[in-house]
């Protein structure tokens, strides 16, 4: 029986491949039948084993960092006033005989006391920062014909708003009410106030007290309460004089529209007739405004000219030549080197500050 060539070469290749020593194998690079298969797959090389780490080194006295704090970090420490040890921030606006914002001016057109001890600025900035915000709004029973101008001069104040910024509402009558607290959404505070009902007396001390609780939880460094609201107060547990205190000891700056009858008008009330110099003097104090107006019209134009004064301003930092951990109120005071070729002008700032306490 004759084979073809081509099978008993191979035959012959196997024979002799199954009969060779392993060695011998190994020099010719010929495997056995049986082991081409486990040739063909590639050898996959030893895992390397992963190093070992360290073990944990845990320390129980906290990190002193070496890099200087930002503003907003001062601020997380201390919610009550923007001051560390090192470092005082005052907000300051700047406006000219027309009332007009004045902005360009550089940081050697300012000067600085504190105590009548001048102070050296170490920093200055003019941008526009994000901000903290709560709206004080009156809802008491005088205020019925006036919640619609009430309402689209809070819409107007939002519209100078940041995407940054973050708002809370807070509403009073015969007590107050934390409607909304701490928001970036403008609409909600807005769809909340369209269901506002005016009834019962007016609480402004004890509105403005629950802003200032509130504040405490704000996450940016500028902070400033906007009370609306149309007269004195006859129905809060606070007193003035604690809420005089209240605010210099917080790094808050207070805008006021104060909503009044004219002077001539009849039953004005003794608290009424206080409202004016209330607002005025709690406004003032913390470097904000009060604008008192009789034509509610005016409203929506009074709440935006707020919004851009508070995007308006310069900030002045600077490290106190006092280092006394005292607790004591130390008083600012800013003046200005009147820049040639414009009429005086005129800065408003924060009067002062209350110094850390250890």
């Amino acid at each position: 029986m004759l084979f073809p060539t081509g099978l008993l070469r191979a035959a012959l290749i196997v024979f002799l491949a199954a009969n060779l020593p392993a060695a011998d194998r190994t020099k010719n690079n010929v495997q056995p039948p049986g082991d081409q298969k486990k040739a063909a797959e590639p050898v996959k090389p030893p895992e390397a084993q992963p190093t070992p780490l360290p073990p944990a080194r845990v320390g129980i006295e906290p990190r002193i960092s070496t890099a200087t704090p930002k503003p907003a970090e001062t601020e997380a420490r201390t919610p009550n006033i923007r001051v560390d040890t090192n470092l005082v921030l005052i907000n300051v606006t700047v406006r000219d005989p027309l009332n007009r914002f004045v902005t360009g001016l550089e940081k050697e057109q300012f000067k600085l006391f504190e105590d009548k001890v001048e102070q050296k600025i170490t920093q200055f900035a003019s941008e526009d920062a994000p901000l903290s915000i709560g709206l004080v709004f009156d809802a008491s029973g005088s205020m019925g014909s006036k919640l619609q101008k009430a309402r689209q001069a809070a819409a107007q104040f939002f519209k100078t708003a940041n995407p940054e910024d973050e708002f809370f509402l807070v509403q009073f009558n015969d007590r107050p009410e934390l409607v909304v607290p701490f928001t970036h959404s403008t609409e909600e505070i807005q769809n909340r106030l369209t269901f506002t009902q005016a009834k019962g007396k007016t609480a402004l001390l004890d509105g403005v007290y629950t802003a200032m609780t509130q504040m405490k939880k704000a996450q940016n460094p500028r902070k400033a309460i906007i009370i609306l609201s149309d007269g004195g107060d006859n129905s809060s547990r606070y007193t003035e004089s604690e809420i005089r205190n209240l605010i210099r000891e917080a790094d808050v700056q207070i805008y006021a529209i104060g909503i009044f009858e004219p002077i001539s008008a009849r039953g004005r009330s003794a608290e009424e007739m206080g409202g004016p110099g209330l607002l005025t003097e709690v406004a003032e104090q913390t470097g904000g405004r009060h604008f008192p107006i009789e034509n509610i019209n005016e409203l929506p134009d009074v709440a935006a000219k707020i919004g851009i004064e508070l995007r308006n301003q310069y900030v002045l930092g600077y490290s106190p030549l006092n280092q006394e951990r005292d607790g004591k109120y130390r008083r600012v005071q800013v003046k200005l080197i009147q820049p040639k070729g414009l009429p005086p002008l005129k800065p408003a700032w924060r009067q002062g500050y209350y110094a850390p306490a250890q």
